[in-house]
């Protein structure tokens, strides 16, 4: 997914700039500069509901049925109890014309994020290499992390820790080969041709979809129109899908985020947006809202079925010592039908939870 400007202090506040870089530099003239660098994070929270069942339940005699914790069915940090999200590991290369990234996940998070590569390459979160023909125009082969969408994979680069239905069910990945465009020191733009989406090691079933990007930016912050459309399966009905991203620094302490999405595959899908203002109130300690609304379309959804909406409201805080953030987090979402058990065992609309998370970005 691509990345948010922010202000230097609120980079340094809520992204966690890379602390550790190891670097290899020629020191012959005729030789380009290299680099090769080590950085990522890992992380783990706890997590409890307030009025939701928080452990599994099973029922014996009659009509025997088995319970599962109540959780939002969005991406990573469901679990409950104390729990692990995963270890990242970035390895990067790069010099004045060609690079390669391997990003490395190990963990719960990391797997989910790679849900369809074979046990042998599920810790394979992006692997690619490129090669920068000039400044104004740069190809990449191999599998990277979506172009869509507000919130990425790695906890360390998002406010909230968990994730939004949005994210959850928009693309995480895609293989293929891309062409990134800069038009001047504002505007930019992307083409790709990918295998269907999240089918990170290989095609199995033939078929290509195609993504665009259109960017602005400037030292304010930026704004992405993104296009997504294939087959996703052996069917012959396409996805298409358009994602506005975009986030700007309105003080030096203030930032709004914002992003819109719609889904379609032959009429089944979704549309939503999400609000995302983030204050920094001392150097060390922010507190950031998510505000989403989720609607699934009427012939169908990918959550809690057709013509279902959901509303969720997160409220995030961010202390940063070192490389260490600790985030506090209270969630509530609320839904158009009652999906959540509550600790009674009876079905009910709403969820309120909290999360405690700790991240080691390096």
């Amino acid at each position: 997914m691509k990345a948010i400007t922010f202000s230097k202090l609120v980079k340094i506040m809520f992204l966690l700039p890379v602390a550790f870089t190891t670097s290899i530099l020629f020191s012959q003239e005729e030789e380009p500069s290299s680099r090769f660098s080590i950085n990522g994070s890992v992380d783990a929270y706890f997590r409890t509901n307030f009025n939701g069942l928080n452990k599994s339940e099973e029922i014996v005699g009659g009509d025997p049925a088995t319970f599962i914790p109540a959780a939002p069915a969005t991406s990573f940090a469901n679990d409950p109890g104390f729990a692990i999200g995963m270890a990242n590991i970035i390895l990067g290369y790069e010099d004045d014309k060609v690079g390669f990234v391997a990003d490395l996940v190990f963990g719960p998070r990391g797997e989910d994020a790679v849900f369809l590569s074979t046990p042998s390459t599920n810790i394979v979160n992006q692997l690619y290499a490129y090669y920068k023909v000039n400044d104004a125009l740069k190809f990449t082969l191999g599998n990277w992390n979506t172009f869509l969408g507000y919130e990425v994979i790695s906890p360390a680069a998002n406010f909230n820790y968990s994730t939004s239905y949005l994210f959850s069910y928009g693309p995480f990945s895609h293989t293929g080969l891309k062409a990134d465009f800069s038009f001047d020191d504002n505007w930019t733009g992307m083409l790709a041709v990918m295998n269907p989406t999240d089918y990170t090691e290989f095609n199995p079933i033939g078929k290509y979809s195609f993504g665009g990007q259109l960017g602005y930016s400037n030292a304010s912050g930026s704004a992405f129109l993104n296009l997504l459309y294939g087959e996703q399966s052996l069917s012959n009905d396409a996805l298409f899908q358009i994602d506005l991203t975009t986030g700007w620094d309105l003080s030096e302490s203030f930032y709004l985020g914002f992003n819109g999405s719609y889904q379609t595959t032959d009429g089944t899908g979704f549309y939503g947006a999400a609000l995302y203002p983030q204050v920094a109130l001392t150097e060390s300690f922010g507190l950031g809202l998510r505000a989403e609304y989720f609607k699934e379309l009427e012939d169908g959804g990918p959550v809690y079925g057709a013509d279902v909406r959901s509303l969720d409201f997160t409220l995030t805080g961010s202390y940063v010592v070192g490389g260490l953030i600790i985030k506090p987090e209270f969630r509530l979402d609320s839904i158009s039908e009652e999906v959540f058990l509550d600790q009674d065992l009876t079905a009910t609309d709403n969820l309120a939870s909290f999360i405690l998370a700790a991240i080691y970005a390096f």
